[in-house]
């Protein structure tokens, strides 16, 4: 007979816990709670999906499927009120009682929030899980929104970062004399100060917070103590967590500052065991996932009965803050019987120490350069003496003797202990012995030990693991493949499609030996597009190789409904338009947004209502803005030489003249431009994929700009002396990303690739330009028009059978 075991809490540790339990086989009726409305999901990945780097599907570990398969019972969005121990039995909040057989307890933690006054005002926030990541997203879809982060940890920088990703204007407070604190020493806190300040992130630190203002129950400030008010809309504190042990304490359970546990992971009650964020261990609390996931296998052994303990580990912390790399271990703080080795390479940005005691390494911190930590790491743990190499310490293994500047000795060196993959936990040993065992690709090594298959920075040394356990054997990883239905690449795949004149889907999966029947969710979109960039006279776009934003022509909101976006041309509106829009918001219940596109949202507009409202909209001359669409966005513009005392030229007109001649293309990924009177750049146009900043002599084209999660500069494409010139460039451009870019490859990552002297001297061959030019305007006879004009004129329900096609991408 099946035993019952309930698991209360869906996080990272439990999520664990059962990969390793099912791995292990047994008869077992699991029940699995969650307070949030979702299964496990990787918590260390909200920070991409703040940013718009990912999609929360794209960080989900255990989906829908994974449940049902595991023949788990799932009751997310709902909490455990009370545990009867004596009768074993646990009480939903909707009054329904449970046994159990064996209980296991994985609350984690609650964030905590400074007591200062106002602190219960709405728009004061944590950052701990995914309701806080959209609550800070949605911030940024309003234009001159501010947020203040309370805390400099790495928690607080990461949600400074995503915030600052999305727009808004961020600050950061910290009490302490320099950021991350803990983790880093004051040289590469200032490095990591200076990097954010250098990325338009204000930060104060040793600053402490007085009180929070507001209005009408709503955060409009944080107040400090030497009278500064920093105004905000959204306030963020990431000062720290506590565990959550109130449903174990209530229960009887044997707690301290969290959950009393031992070795094996059992409670004071040997049927309910615990695990993660919300127990104590000898004294010792956890928020690292590595040690976590150590427990989870514990905890899952001790579940069928086979001897299993805990054994703590030192663990290094190599830390992603913004595209910063950091690097800390050990020991760093000062001292009379310690010395330091330090290596700065200002130029770089480059800093390394290294402490020593009786010439062994108490500690290292490193900035910028982080590729030798684990070799340093691994002989802290080990308790090397270093006199040896004491004079060439600060070069990494690659320098000492014997290693004759082999690129691979750093990780030939590493003891078997090493942690590579921080996400996962994953040390040197277990890879290796992967790769012993036939795992001979990254593929491989990812499905076998899960190194680099949450984050992925850790996937370059992963494969010089492989390299150096291979030998001559190892083969440089091929390009990755579109997906795992063909083992061809994107370039592959768009080569093939112009050499051998597929302009079909259906030839494209035949002749090009796809492994699956239709493709997937992956390909699809992927393929249709590359067939509809190369053959718009022949191809016939094809809606199910679409993403649902793009077959509704809006984007689903988390709730269901639909925002809806209509053009406004360079920014610039009239009096009939916002009436439409005023109309249409009382008509449909929809609430109004002002985007930072210098566009009008409508939100929360119900699917059966799209068409109606479309309907309405067009009547009055207005035109979808593909908010939802890999193609052109909008383009923003300052009101230029009519109206600024400032303007060299018509910016606005420009830019409008660029939006009507570019909009409705589809390209690899969304694009926006931006279009600015003078070189105060009101308009950003210099973080645009593609910028245009007016000036006495014309106008500086540039390109390849970004402000997401990587935030980038412009780089100069061509000076033009008039209009015409500028729009030929730009169009020219946008083609030949059209015809050459891997799809959801945004400009400035096609560029990155290519090479921009390479798009230079394509583009400055007149013919070529002019060549370039004309397929765009073929391309745009056939697609430049109104999706809702078409859909509205038919009234047709060919959208409607699509429904139930889950095909979703990160924009």
């Amino acid at each position: 007979m099946a035993q019952k075991l309930i698991v209360i809490g869906a996080g990272m540790a439990s999520g664990r816990m059962l990969e390793h339990l099912f791995e292990q086989g047994g008869d077992w009726d699991v029940t699995l709670f969650n307070a949030e409305p979702r299964g496990t999901y990787n918590r260390i990945m909200l920070s991409p999906v703040l940013s718009g780097e990912k999609t929360y599907e794209q960080i989900e570990t255990h989906n829908a499927q994974w449940y049902d398969d595991q023949g788990v019972t799932t009751r997310f969005g709902e909490k455990v009120v009370a545990i009867d121990r004596a009768a074993k039995t646990v009480t939903a909040e909707n009054g329904d009682v449970l046994p159990y057989d064996k209980l296991v307890i994985a609350t984690g933690s609650n964030p905590f929030i400074i007591p200062l006054p106002g602190h219960d005002l709405e728009g004061v926030i944590a950052y701990r899980d995914l309701e806080d990541t959209y609550r800070m997203m949605e911030l940024g879809k309003t234009e001159g929104s501010s947020a203040v982060v309370i805390g400099g940890g790495l928690l607080g920088l990461e949600a400074a970062a995503g915030l600052h990703a999305q727009g808004v204007d961020t600050t950061v407070v910290h009490i302490m004399g320099h950021l991350m604190e803990r983790q880093l020493d004051e040289s590469a806190g200032y490095l990591l100060r200076k990097e954010l300040v250098g990325r338009g992130i204000k930060v104060l630190c040793a600053t402490n917070s007085k009180q929070i203002l507001g209005e009408n129950g709503k955060v409009t400030g944080l107040e400090l103590d030497n009278g500064t008010v920093l105004p905000c809309d959204l306030l963020v504190m990431a000062v720290g967590i506590r565990p959550n042990v109130a449903l174990a304490k209530e229960a009887g359970l044997a707690t301290g500052r969290a959950i009393h546990v031992d070795a094996t992971m059992q409670t004071s009650d040997p049927d309910i065991l615990a695990l993660g964020e919300c127990v104590e261990l000898d004294g010792m609390l956890f928020g690292l996932v590595a040690p976590i996931y150590d427990q989870a296998k514990v905890a899952a052994k001790t579940l069928v009965g086979e001897a299993a303990g805990y054994v703590h580990r030192d663990v290094s912390t190599k830390l992603k803050v913004t595209g910063c790399d950091l690097f800390s271990a050990g020991d760093f703080a000062e001292g009379e019987d310690r010395e330091d080795i330090v290596f700065r390479d200002p130029a770089r940005g480059v800093y390394k120490r290294i402490v020593l005691k009786d010439n062994k390494i108490l500690g290292a911190v490193m900035y910028g350069d982080t590729a030798d930590g684990n070799w340093f790491f691994g002989m802290m743990k080990d308790g090397t003496d270093v006199s040896d190499i004491r004079d060439t310490l600060i070069f990494g293994p690659a320098f000492q003797g014997g290693a004759s500047g082999d690129p691979l000795a750093a990780v030939a060196a590493l003891p078997d202990d090493a942690e590579i993959c921080g996400c996962n936990g994953i040390c040197k040993s277990t890879i290796v012995n992967a790769v012993k065992n036939g795992a001979h690709t990254l593929a491989d090594v990812r499905a076998t030990t899960k190194a680099s298959a949450s984050c992925g920075t850790c996937t370059g040394l992963v494969e010089q693991v492989m390299a150096v356990t291979l030998g001559d054997d190892f083969v440089i990883p091929a390009a990755q493949s579109i997906c795992g239905c063909s083992d061809h690449t994107h370039e592959d795949i768009r080569r093939l499609i112009k050499a051998k004149a597929l302009k079909s889907e259906a030839a494209v999966w035949q002749e090009l030996g796809w492994k699956t029947a239709n493709g997937c969710h992956v390909c699809r979109p992927a393929v249709n597009y590359y067939l509809l960039a190369d053959w718009p006279l022949e191809y016939q776009d094809n809606l199910q190789s679409r993403f649902v934003n793009e077959r509704r022509h809006a984007n689903i909101q988390k709730d269901g409904t639909y925002s809806v976006v209509p053009r406004m041309w360079g920014g610039m509106t009239t009096p009939d338009e916002l009436r439409a829009i005023a109309d249409a918001s009382e008509k449909y219940g929809a609430k109004l947004h002002v985007t930072g596109g210098q566009r009008i949202d409508l939100l929360g507009v119900k699917k059966e209502d799209l068409t109606a409202i479309w309907d309405d909209l067009n009547a009055a001359g207005m035109v979808s803005g593909h908010a939802y669409s890999k193609g052109l966005r909008t383009v923003k513009t300052c009101v230029g030489k009519e109206f600024c005392r400032f303007g060299t030229q018509d910016s606005s007109g420009l830019g409008i003249q660029l939006e009507k001649k570019l909009w409705g293309s589809w390209t690899p990924h969304k694009v926006k431009l931006g279009v600015s009177g003078c070189p105060r750049n009101c308009a950003e146009a210099t973080c645009k994929d593609i910028g245009v900043v007016c000036v006495d002599s014309g106008y500086q084209i540039g390109v390849a700009g970004a402000a997401g999660m990587d935030v980038k500069e412009t780089e100069r494409l061509i000076d033009a002396k008039t209009e015409a010139e500028a729009i030929e460039w730009i169009a020219a451009f946008m083609q030949l990303y059209r015809e050459n870019a891997k799809y959801l490859d945004r400009p400035y990552k096609w560029v990155a690739k290519v090479g921009l002297d390479w798009v230079k001297d394509t583009l400055s061959n007149a013919e070529e330009r002019a060549a370039l030019n004309e397929r765009f305007e073929i391309s745009q006879s056939v697609y430049r028009k109104d999706p809702w004009a078409d859909h509205v004129k038919n009234h047709s329900e060919q959208y409607q059978p699509l429904a139930d096609i889950t095909l979703e991408a990160a924009e």
